[in-house]
């Protein structure tokens, strides 16, 4: 059956192609109030596809923009059941005179199809979708049962999707979850990802005197805070660059020894790296190598900083406050709530004399991780080398997917990361890409997932 299955999505690909121009053609940007029409119709095209496959779908209104639910329920109770998901929302365009060409007029380059939204997320939506299509045809139903869950905020924070989850628990409940929005190793090396850091962010403001001063008259006198801002940032961390709040790594999960031998043969090269952002050397926690920085350790960045006076010019001023943006990527284990208590803690017992802090706690995610030798596991291996050729390198992400971490919290789900993009894509950046040959390898996959699973 599987077979006929991929000769179908190979027969169907330049029509695939097209259902997914018409897709990007929706400018679907969930983060601007004026695009909140675009964002429905997207909802509802998305619909539409679901119901092509033979899915039973709803479109849920939320406080936000819609969801999208299809089911298919009669594979039968002794068949899992598989949630996808994925997200029809997508970045702003902007700067727009950076773009080749239009970034919802879907153009076709060098087998590259350019648009925004290709790649994050509609082309691999559109993977999951054409398999259910290419199973629909040929076998009259996907062989699991089957939910598909596609919002539209993942770019503007999903923050009414924790909620539609919680509500919903019945409605979303299965055995796995599968999301396709990260990446291949690199072009024809597909990748399953098993862990992924979770998030802590903060807007910090250190406040002082009741207005601007002026320095020749006050300076010296009382606590700068943009100078003790800096000063108190410059302790988070040792010589060694370890993060000095403490507890702060009690938690982490240990990196085995298996897992450090498999990355040393993924051939991941620092320099290379390095240079390719522009910089000629790595840097951060010592002991550990770039790949183990990324994937397994917490890591603590300053991600602006803001105070005083900043236009152009000279104003010599004492300011009434100063702010930074500090978050934290948190490892395997480490509890966001517990570490967001200490961040705080820290902070107090550093404040300078007449000076008082304002903390915002802007979110949280926690760190999620799939057992490497799970069955959910091995059945992604056989579904991503038959449907790309090649047997897929099992990695970990720096980065975090908040919906991931809700899963596994509100319905007990590990959840499968398996995606087509490339690091070269130019996410959230002008000339978006998707290479049509890995939109071809997703569609097979998830067509071979469905398969597999069902055995």
């Amino acid at each position: 059956m599987i077979d006929n299955i991929l000769t179908a999505i190979e027969s169907d690909h330049d029509a695939a192609v097209e259902r997914l121009c018409d897709y990007l053609r929706i400018a679907s940007i969930s983060t601007a109030p004026v695009y909140a029409a675009e964002c429905e119709a997207a909802a509802e095209w998305t619909a539409q596809q679901l119901r092509a496959c033979g899915l039973q779908v709803n479109v849920h209104p939320t406080e936000g923009h819609p969801v999208v639910v299809g089911r298919y329920d009669g594979a039968g109770a002794d068949q899992p059941r598989v949630l996808f998901y994925g997200h029809y929302d997508v970045q702003p365009p902007d700067p727009m005179d950076k773009w080749t060409t239009p970034p919802f007029d879907p153009t076709i380059r060098d087998g590259k199809l350019y648009a925004r939204g290709s790649s994050d997320d509609k082309g691999q939506v559109m993977c999951f979708i054409e398999a259910l299509r290419a199973w629909h045809s040929v076998a009259g139903t996907p062989p699991v049962n089957v939910t598909v869950l596609i919002e539209g905020e993942e770019e503007c924070g999903s923050n009414h999707l924790p909620p539609f989850i919680e509500a919903n628990k019945d409605l979303l409940a299965a055995d796995i979850a599968v999301v396709s929005d990260t990446a291949m190793w690199d072009a024809g090396q597909p990748a399953i990802t098993y862990g992924l850091r979770g998030l802590l962010y903060f807007d910090i403001q250190l406040h002082g005197p009741s207005r601007d001063l002026h320095s020749g008259v006050y300076g010296g006198t009382i606590a700068n805070p943009a100078t003790e801002l800096m000063l108190v940032l410059g302790q988070l961390f040792d010589a060694d660059h370890h993060v000095t709040i403490p507890g702060f790594y009690d938690e982490v999960v240990t990196l085995t020894d298996a897992e450090r031998a498999e990355w040393d043969t993924l051939g991941f090269d620092e320099q290379a790296w390095a240079k390719s952002i522009g910089m000629n050397a790595v840097h951060g926690e010592q002991g550990f190598t770039t790949l183990e920085r990324r994937w397994a350790r917490p890591s603590c960045d300053v991600n602006g900083l803001y105070g005083g006076y900043m236009e152009h010019g000279a104003k010599t001023v004492i300011p009434t406050f100063a702010g930074a943006k500090v978050s934290f990527r948190l490892a395997a284990d480490q509890n966001p709530a517990a570490i967001a208590k200490a961040f705080e803690q820290w902070l107090h017992d550093r404040t300078p004399p007449g000076c008082t802090w304002r903390i915002t706690d802007h979110g949280q995610a926690r760190p999620v991780i799939v057992p490497r030798d799970s069955q959910w596991i091995a059945a992604a291996r056989e579904a991503v080398t038959r449907g790309c050729g090649k047997a897929p390198f099992l990695v970990r992400e720096g980065a975090t997917i908040p919906v991931v971490a809700d899963f596994k919290s509100l319905l007990g789900l590990d959840t499968l990361l398996i995606g087509f993009g490339l690091h070269d894509d130019n996410l959230h950046s002008p000339n978006e890409k998707f290479n049509l040959e890995n939109f071809l390898a997703g569609c097979r996959t998830h067509a071979a997932l469905l398969g597999q699973l069902a055995k």
